[in-house]
């Protein structure tokens, strides 16, 4: 059919920040498709230059009001290689504890509230509540447990202000774990299996649509990686973090005020669905059996069953978090003050999975322990120019379909990746010439 369309969805809706999809066919050719990304650039990494390593984390946190505290573990990582400080088991498996609730608490902010109402065929979640309360007060409640987590742990749930280089300001007791342990079994458990029952049942709306493409995450020989690993491409294997820039590869297009990605093709993804395909063998035995019901297998080439991963992952984060409180008690909880003495001052770079994907923090300190230099590559600014080319697969694909279904199905696929937008619009380097 040789068909001309415009389509122009300006903020689009239920993603973090502001994006606009643009789709231009003329005559059956398409000539314009993509993702444009239109929030006004942040200086996070110019704020950084001169600010001591005890601000660091607490200033990258600001980042994002969603993915604080995984803007922090992974400031902390980098400032802790670049000073040499090490961090005892017991931090170590404190901060794997946050990044389950926090990798929960997101997963189910995007599953229940932003990608859900497109299965259910309503505009917003709040509209599902004279139909499916239950279904909206489980993410609710669910929420609420995720982010109690972070509170025990960190101090608060957003921009967390315990964790700090080294180690921890103030520790949880054993009684708070005790508490939070047994809210995972008696509330945790439940609600995810009734969430994959939820999920299951919409799975027909989930659209057949595929496009083999590169898919980078952390990888880890022991365990599902989130906090530590190399880095994995499916396409090339692992590399060190260290060489994070030979991965990303980032450069700037027109349509963007965020940068682009890529690396062995012309774009990659990262993301729940990155991590599925390259690590799901470490997943806990439950997780796999959800992976089973709901459809998703090895190798998945749909980028909307990206929302399905992160499901899966929920219910992994969940009986991950129990583990590791299993042996925090039984180890029990040791008084330890953080390690904030250098033993050198240079170049560190720290990388964890957080919701959205791979994060890569880099710093530069001098010898009185303030910031040089600072670069921070963001999940989504990685998976825009894969949005893009998604876009380009898909609309050829549904061409024929009415132009209020056309816009549907890329509005899904947006949300699909469940884009946190403001994170992505920074500038590495800045110079003004001239007087």
């Amino acid at each position: 059919m040789s068909r001309t369309l415009d389509l122009n969805i300006k903020h689009l809706t239920r993603v973090e920040g502001h994006g606009n999809i643009v789709v231009n066919v003329k005559d059956g050719r398409l000539e314009r498709c993509e993702l444009e990304i239109v929030e006004a650039p942040r200086f996070f990494e110019a704020m950084l230059k001169g600010r001591s390593f005890h601000e660091t984390a607490i200033i990258t946190s600001r980042i994002c009001g969603i993915c604080s505290l995984g803007h922090q573990i992974t400031s902390l990582k980098a400032t802790e290689e670049a000073l040499g400080l090490e961090v005892s088991e017991q931090t170590v498996l404190l901060r794997k504890l946050l990044i389950d609730g926090a990798t929960l608490q997101s997963n189910i902010l995007h599953t229940y509230f932003l990608a859900a109402p497109d299965f259910f065929g309503t505009t917003d979640a709040f509209k599902l509540i004279p139909t499916n309360k239950d279904v909206v007060l489980r993410a609710l409640r669910m929420k609420r447990l995720a982010n109690d987590i972070g509170d025990i742990v960190s101090g608060r749930a957003v921009h967390p202000i315990t964790p700090v280089p080294g180690g921890f300001t103030k520790l949880p007791s054993e009684s708070e774990l005790r508490a939070i342990r047994q809210r995972l079994i008696d509330e945790g458990r439940p609600d995810m299996e009734a969430t994959v029952d939820t999920i299951a049942s919409v799975l027909d709306a989930v659209p057949d649509f595929t496009r083999e493409t590169e898919y980078i995450s952390l990888s880890h020989s022991d365990e599902y990686a989130f906090y530590d690993g190399d880095i994995f491409s499916s396409d090339t294997g692992a590399t060190e973090v260290s060489n994070y820039r030979d991965m990303t590869n980032e450069f700037v297009v027109p349509h963007s005020t965020s940068k682009h990605c890529k690396h062995a093709r012309e774009s990659y993804m990262v993301g729940a669905l990155a991590r599925w395909n390259n690590n799901h063998t470490r997943l806990s035995e439950q997780a796999l059996r959800v992976a089973q019901r709901l459809s998703l297998k090895p190798n998945c080439y749909n980028p909307f069953m990206n929302t399905v991963a992160q499901v899966v992952e929920c219910y992994h984060c969940i009986e991950d978090s129990i583990a590791i409180i299993d042996t925090l008690l039984e180890r029990g909880i040791k008084d330890e003050k953080p390690n904030q003495q250098p033993t050198r001052y240079g170049r560190g770079v720290g990388a964890t999975e957080v919701p959205r994907g791979i994060l890569y923090h880099e710093y530069e300190y001098d010898r009185k322990g303030n910031i040089v230099s600072a670069d921070c590559v963001i999940p989504t600014g990685q998976n825009l120019a894969n949005i893009d080319h998604d876009m380009k697969k898909l609309v050829p694909e549904i061409i024929d379909q009415p132009k209020e279904m056309i816009a549907k199905q890329l509005e899904m696929l947006v949300r699909a990746y469940d884009p946190c937008i403001s994170c992505s619009v920074h500038v590495l380097n800045v110079q003004f010439i001239g007087d």
